[in-house]
């Protein structure tokens, strides 16, 4: 067997595993090492032993499934630490240790799983809200398997934890949860949750399945605003006129005049002045953007020939480059979450997302364990527009920007 330290827990990884169990949630801000601690629960649960000369063994472990982030799963973070525990996803049975079936999936593949049983599923990155397909397969999933989740943000609401109170037997179904918990508008068209009743058993609940990890970082974030000029006129006769100088058309639909009016701030000159300004005194930067039109600006910057450039989007999946000095550009849905940098202590956010859960997801990418920057530093470029200052109010709320109450269409 491999050789391998069995000092490669910290102590609240240690304490969470204490009280983790089938069903629960653990919840550690990003950068925690939820992924490790997650595994060594199942390492123990397979028992697992750990002698004094730090030798790793298994008996009889069940096969693991990990249904985790498509990012994740590309970039083999989970194959990594997989090896901390002589664990590998090689199908070839003679490059193995143990003789269980070890899979790397990500959410979209999850019905492939559906029929699967007598195994051991690690959750990661929490999928599990609302009633789709995801859920529907999550909750046929746990009937016939052991099972945790792995979650930074478990929830915002008590409807977002109504599918894994289900799966832990507390309600038979979501029907049974609304008659018991949801007061809804008498006054609204379509069914609006106007507050929740006897939250004193939710709370119960939520602390019977919820694992904080007691997670002190040793980091310090510097969070810094960098306010720009945009064209004003140009975003005065959009909100007048309500007129699509784009595609020279009317706009009928929040979320259409709020793209347009995010365009016109998002493009000023004087947003690229205030980047390239920054970059002057930069060498390795991550910048989070929202829109394409946004990467095509920043992927025509002009910048000097040693500054290395890649990109993670919905086009391209590169890596980070490999050089002195490099900017790595990444469309905040596809790269938000599900990846880690300890090689720059700065991102820049050329825009902002409208969601709290996806910005500080974005921020977590460089804030890690195992950093060896104490100092992290964050950028948020924005304008002193309508638009720009209703998000900012949002997301220092910790809440998500919300179009069509902002217009009051």
């Amino acid at each position: 067997m491999e050789k391998r330290s069995n000092n490669f827990l910290y102590d609240y990884q240690y304490e969470a595993v204490k009280h983790m169990k089938n069903g629960c949630i653990l919840n550690g801000g990003v950068g925690s090492g939820k992924s490790r601690t997650a595994l060594y629960y199942y390492f123990m649960q397979q028992n697992g032993n750990i002698s004094q000369s730090g030798y790793f063994s298994m008996k009889d472990p069940k096969d693991l499934y990990i249904i985790t982030t498509a990012r994740k799963r590309d970039t083999f973070e989970w194959e990594d630490e997989l090896q901390n525990f002589c664990m590998t996803i090689d199908q070839d049975r003679e490059k193995q240790l143990y003789s269980n079936k070890i899979i790397v999936d990500s959410w979209n593949n999850i019905k492939k799983y559906a029929e699967v049983s007598n195994a051991f599923f690690i959750f990661d990155e929490q999928r599990v809200v609302g009633y789709g397909t995801w859920t529907k397969t999550f909750l046929k999933i746990v009937k016939d398997n052991e099972w945790i989740l792995l979650s930074a943000t478990p929830g915002d609401t008590w409807s977002d934890y109504i599918p894994v109170f289900i799966a832990n037997g507390f309600y038979k179904n979501k029907t049974e949860f609304a008659r018991e918990h949801i007061m809804y508008s008498r006054f609204s068209k379509y069914p609006k949750i106007e507050r929740y009743i006897n939250t004193g058993r939710l709370l119960a609940l939520r602390r019977n399945i919820l694992v904080d990890m007691d997670f002190n970082r040793k980091t310090v974030r510097h969070h810094e605003d960098i306010y720009v000029d945009y064209d004003i006129q140009k975003y005065k006769m959009v909100t007048r006129r309500q007129w699509d100088p784009y595609n020279n058309e009317p706009i009928q639909q929040a979320s259409s005049l709020c793209y347009v009016l995010r365009r016109i701030v998002n493009e000023s000159e004087f947003r690229v002045l205030a980047l390239l300004e920054l970059l002057e005194n930069i060498d390795k930067a991550i910048i989070f953007y929202n829109f394409d039109y946004e990467l095509d600006i920043l992927l025509n910057l002009g910048l000097k020939a040693d500054i290395k450039v890649a990109q993670w989007n919905g086009h391209k999946h590169e890596d980070i480059p490999k050089s002195p000095k490099w900017i790595y550009l990444v469309q905040y849905t596809a790269g938000a979450e599900g990846w880690n940098c300890t090689l720059t202590d700065t991102i820049i956010f050329y825009s902002q997302n409208y969601s709290y859960k996806i910005t500080e997801q974005a921020c977590g990418r460089i804030d890690r364990v195992n950093t060896t920057f104490k100092d992290l530093y964050y950028y948020h470029l924005k304008s002193r527009s309508g638009i720009d200052l209703a998000i900012s109010s949002a997301l220092a709320k910790k809440k998500n920007f919300n179009e069509i109450k902002w217009l009051g269409w």
